[in-house]
């Protein structure tokens, strides 16, 4: 028994600090985020195709260095959304890119429909169809294709939400 207590006990392997393993997994995770950081901001990733044409326009338009056209504000806009409850409202303010400084007064003639149809669209969609990014984008391509229907002079290129409430 005497002799146990005098040898040294063998050493396992096992360290008390931070196993090599570790930091290597830690600097590959830091290097992908890192990586991956780099891609998005530097948008070389493209946007999925279920997002809006409008989005992709003016990215274009951006990218070609083109000036940003005639902006056409609206009211703000106030609707029950379609949720089975019917508790919960939107408020959007609407603003419009256009493509020349002939569309705002073609708008001015048509309002009374641009407002008809803006609140159609706005009042058929639930809380779960626009609280999401792509639920916004897709809401701005619909507003957008309908209401270039309406026009003979022009078109417009983009559709801004300044202010977006859902309560």
């Amino acid at each position: 028994m005497a002799d146990q207590a005098d040898t040294p006990i063998a050493n396992t392997g096992a360290s008390r600090g931070f196993p090599v393993k570790w930091i290597v997994a830690a600097f590959a995770v830091l290097l992908l985020l890192g990586g991956g950081g780099l891609v998005l901001k530097s948008g070389i990733l493209e946007r999925s195709s279920g997002e809006a044409d409008g989005a992709n326009a003016a990215q274009a338009g951006k990218a070609a260095g083109t000036d940003i056209g005639p902006i056409y504000p609206l009211d703000t806009f106030i609707v029950n959304l379609a949720d089975t409850q019917g508790k919960k409202y939107l408020k959007v303010k609407v603003e419009f890119e256009l493509d020349n400084p002939v569309v705002p007064g073609e708008i001015d003639q048509r309002l009374p429909q641009f407002r008809d149809t803006i609140l159609t669209v706005l009042s058929s969609k639930t809380f779960e169809d626009i609280r999401q990014l792509e639920g916004k984008y897709q809401l701005r391509a619909e507003i957008m294709t309908m209401l270039n229907q309406f026009l003979k002079s022009g078109k417009i290129t983009n559709v801004y939400f300044t202010e977006f409430i859902v309560q």
